[in-house]
């Protein structure tokens, strides 16, 4: 029994005497914890409702205290609880045994039961592959990747997917820089691209060529304004590309499939991987667009605009918006020139997650992991499936699906969801989630660390945006490297003695931790800015403190020898419990030490309720927020001298102090992997 589940059958003994002993029903059951452990482990305020519900129903008025004392022979006598004591005007606070209950924690966290009855769906990354990624991608891939592990830990069955825009304006710049700056064909780009060396990739190149395109279209100088004649070069690539089978659509292909190949290598340093690779290319040639757009049309989800500025336009009629042209032009769903936007392609393509739209994708594998995970890739290609070596898992048909969409995209998500709620109402708009976040900056600090130039006015800035225009982008694999090697200057000075492969490995993991927890502590709507120092210390509310706590938690057990572990396992065992034992654990988790100890265990049971709030919430924060007060209360645990393992001599306190060390241990690892963050040995 979980201390989830103890606290659950509590709150059903306390429905049951309602209904048995007052005959009424009590829906809201609250359960708070005490202010001190002396006043107990839980406490119940229910008797005041129940005596308004009772007043209610029969008309008889009876004291909070008095229903209060008639509950707690109920709650009495159930193993798990010491002892039941009424305060105040009617608080029933339970006291908890603290020896049985820290046997019932020595059970490992036993993962949830995935069940088949619903799907939820994450769309996160979705990186125009035009070029690398950078650190915005890094943010929007570190909150998807760790709330598909949080809906995973909570027991849902989850696909991710990454929607790759391969025929949009940003792949049909860079084919442009190929055609016509670099003057390239795709033999040429290949023989290029197999030139390059790992620390140059080919998205490297793509980034600067894309800044060079930029430049281009501006006749080279960045305050003139566009150059019409050259600006045409860019539809008149982007058609050729939607058209597909053309050589330029091939030479695209090509840019976008390798880009995306870079991009999945990227975050693969950050443990980030995906089910299925759905490209853009597909919902046009499949005609993915023209079934949800009929749909809309029979549905009267949009109407064709014949007079004013948009006229000629297929609309969607909402209400106006507190607004903006902006605002007014993502209910724009075709265009008087007869293209889709963006919001049109999105509510075909939500329409198909969700299982709605008669339609279907075929596929092929992208990617063969060593550990046999297989990432999948759309296709038009409908016998591409016949030569994959495992089989295909069923996409699409989520009961929810979560867009990791940064916050500016607010209205046309909402948009999207609205019209694919008017095309199938069943499902509802509460069926498409915007996983929203704010941009994430750096400190004037770290850009003087990535080589950035500065301004004194930039300088005294707190953050300092990203902007291509101005020359600001980091790119995700630099700043995963400028970690590394901070990181690896810190593992040295504390493990000289490692080999230096086993330094660079403990360098990566603890980097990652670094970068993962930093943008994962923040809520959501939180705008970021990312610094190093702040990032990479091994104090404070940090990926490296917690990861830290964890190892120091390990040592322990490579100090202890085989004999001492197995003779605290036996004592604490329920084979091996009497009541004189009982007592003599309840003595050692007792007063001020004790209480301590206790609060520290009871803290580590709450990982799977901080899981369940995550979920609802749909805000990792929370997460990361509670790893760290686990971690902080191990590091006070381990630090005084009473709790000394090594140097313990009475055999209960030494067990029951392994016990404890072992308990946080697990709990701390379980929620740092769902935080994506890896324990190394060392640190």
């Amino acid at each position: 029994m979980s201390l989830f589940n103890l606290q659950q059958q509590l709150k059903e003994r306390i429905r049951n005497a309602a209904r048995e002993l007052f005959g009424v029903e009590v829906q809201q059951l609250a359960a708070d914890t005490p202010p001190k452990p002396e006043l107990g482990d839980l406490a119940f305020p229910v008797s005041f409702e129940l005596a308004k519900l009772v007043k209610q129903a029969t008309g008889e008025k009876i004291a909070p205290r008095t229903i209060a004392e008639k509950l707690k022979s109920e709650l009495e006598n159930i193993p798990e609880v010491s002892r039941v004591e009424i305060a105040g005007a009617g608080y029933i606070n339970v006291f908890f045994d603290r020896a049985k209950l820290l046997r019932l924690f020595t059970t490992p966290r036993a993962a949830a039961a995935t069940t088949d009855e619903q799907k939820m769906m994450v769309e996160h990354t979705s990186i125009n592959p035009n070029k690398a990624a950078h650190i915005g991608h890094v943010r929007n891939a570190v909150l998807g990747d760790t709330f598909v592990r949080i809906l995973q830990a909570a027991g849902d069955a989850v696909e991710v997917q990454n929607y790759i825009d391969n025929t949009g304006v940003q792949v049909a710049d860079v084919v442009v820089g190929f055609l016509h700056l670099e003057a390239m064909n795709l033999e040429e780009i290949k023989d290029l691209d197999a030139s390059l060396t790992p620390d140059y990739p080919f998205d490297y190149y793509c980034w600067d060529l894309y800044t060079k395109v930029g430049l281009f279209y501006r006749d080279d100088n960045p305050n003139n304004d566009p150059n019409p004649e050259k600006l045409k070069l860019r539809p008149e690539v982007l058609h050729a590309i939607e058209e597909g089978n053309n050589r330029i659509a091939e030479l695209a292909d090509y840019v976008a499939t390798r880009n995306v190949e870079c991009i999945l290598n990227t975050m693969e340093r950050l443990g980030i991987r995906y089910d299925l690779l759905a490209r853009e290319s597909e919902i046009l040639h499949l005609h993915f667009w023209e079934r949800a757009f009929e749909l809309m049309k029979s549905k009267g989800v949009i109407r064709l605009e014949t007079e004013g500025r948009h006229a000629g336009c297929w609309v969607m009629p909402f209400e106006s918006h507190t607004g903006t042209d902006e605002h007014e032009s993502d209910k724009i769903i075709v265009r008087s020139n007869g293209t889709v936007t963006y919001t049109g392609k999105d509510i075909a393509y939500q329409l198909w997650k969700l299982g709605k739209l008669g339609l279907d994708f075929h596929y092929k594998i992208f990617r063969n992991y060593e550990d046999g995970h297989v990432t999948w890739v759309t296709t038009t290609d409908a016998k591409a499936e016949e030569k994959a070596s495992v089989e295909r898992p069923h996409f699409g048909g989520g009961a929810k699906v979560y867009n990791v969409i940064d916050s500016r995209q607010s209205y046309p998500q909402e948009i999207v969801a609205r019209g694919v709620a008017a095309v199938v109402p069943e499902v509802g708009e509460d069926a498409s989630v915007h996983f929203s976040y704010e941009m994430v900056a750096l400190s004037p600090a770290a850009c003087a660390e990535l080589g950035i130039e500065l301004s004194e006015e930039d300088r005294a800035r707190p953050y300092i945006e990203m902007s291509g225009r101005k020359g600001l982008g980091v790119k995700a694999d630099d700043l995963i490297n400028q970690l590394e090697a901070g990181a690896l200057v810190e593992v040295e000075k504390r493990n000289a003695e490692l080999s230096n492969e086993n330094k660079r490995a403990t360098a990566h993991e603890v980097a990652i931790a670094a970068l993962r927890y930093f943008l994962l502590k923040f809520t959501r709507n939180t705008v970021i800015a990312f610094d190093f120092k702040e990032a990479l210390s091994f104090e404070g509310e940090t990926g490296p403190y917690c990861q830290y706590a964890a190892v120091r938690a390990g040592s322990i057990f490579r100090k202890l020898d085989a004999e001492t572990l197995r003779n605290a396992e036996t004592l604490l065992s329920g084979t091996g419990s009497s009541d004189e034992l009982d007592t003599r654990i309840s003595e050692i988790l007792s007063g001020e030490i004790g209480t301590e100890i206790w609060s520290l265990l009871v803290l580590t049971q709450q990982l799977d309720e901080v899981i369940a709030l995550c979920r609802k919430s749909a805000e990792p924060a929370n997460l990361a927020k509670y790893t760290f007060s686990v971690a902080r209360g191990f590091s006070r645990f381990y630090q005084r001298d009473e709790n000394r393992i090594l140097a313990e001599k009475d055999d209960v306190r030494r067990a029951v102090l392994i016990t404890v060390t072992r308990i946080v241990r697990s709990q701390l690892t379980a929620a740092l992997s769902i935080l994506g963050i890896n324990v190394p040995e060392q640190m």
